[in-house]
């Protein structure tokens, strides 16, 4: 089914029983024929963060956590957010043994949907770390043309520089739609960069030219990721967006050519 069939954008009652059939999975390989042949695109990680997960014990006393999901890349399918948040609110009123009970029955429902194994980490509410943003931020740079479209002729390596580079950027700047509600999604880009250095102002150009794309997450980090792939010629390369959190929730898509790459997930201050 496409995503039109979902609950996203639709007024919805949240339901007070455990119903894990409301998960919505969304096929991967659609929107990957484009840059079926590009290296690394099915490499990596997306890490969610859940923050209103809750359950009952078995005195019936409510229990909270925040919780970190991660979804490899590899998986056929996503899952779609809103139906995420559905799953875990009908959650709320269950009773579970123990935290490693309620851990396998949502580790068991997500695999199902996504067909592929999924992890779940459960934090204290006072526990995630906000992490700072690491490498250099171009937002202060001025781009020499724009686009208001995705347009990766913008893309182009720095001819001044003679040596290959190994580099780390990040924007604040991302911005895209969802491709259903039209609600705007912001984030925090990081590039990690070998080879012929690129042009700072023309990734940035890149960068802002999402701001009225209509597209998942997952998606447009992989087109960020295909696009430098292909134009810039990278002999690695690693692409990861933090993005704010809506609806409870934050997607961290992050995808690697090189598994030696992968980082670590972090939480950022606006997340």
């Amino acid at each position: 089914m496409s995503v039109e069939h979902s609950q996203l954008g639709k007024e919805t009652q949240y339901p007070t029983q455990y119903q894990p059939e409301v998960l919505f999975p969304i096929s991967r390989a659609e929107s990957r024929q484009q840059y079926a042949d590009v290296e690394g695109i099915t490499q990596g990680k997306d890490w969610w963060h859940v923050f209103e997960i809750s359950w009952l014990n078995q005195l019936g006393l409510p229990q909270v956590a925040i919780g970190r999901l991660t979804l490899p890349a590899s998986s056929p399918n996503l899952i779609e957010s809103k139906s995420l948040k559905l799953y875990f609110n009908s959650l709320n009123f269950t009773k579970f043994d123990s935290k490693e009970a309620f851990i396998e029955t949502v580790e068991r429902d997500l695999s199902s949907a996504a067909g592929a194994k999924i992890e779940l980490q459960l934090f204290q509410v006072d526990e995630l770390e906000i992490s700072k943003p690491q490498g250099i931020c171009i937002d202060d740079l001025v781009p020499e043309r724009l686009s208001e479209h995705p347009d990766s002729t913008l893309l182009q390596l720095d001819t001044t520089a003679e040596d290959d580079v190994e580099i780390t950027l990040h924007s604040h700047l991302l911005r895209s739609n969802c491709p259903v509600t039209g609600q705007p999604d912001w984030g925090t880009i990081f590039i990690r960069f070998q080879g012929k250095k690129p042009c700072y102002r023309s990734l940035l150009a890149y960068i802002i030219s999402y701001r009225q794309h209509n597209g998942f997450h997952e998606q447009c980090v992989e087109q960020i990721f295909a696009d430098i792939w292909k134009l810039l010629g990278p002999q690695k390369l690693m692409v990861y967006a933090t993005y704010t959190r809506r609806g409870g929730l934050d997607i961290n898509p992050c995808r690697v050519s090189d598994l030696s790459w992968m980082p670590e997930p972090i939480r950022l201050a606006r997340q």
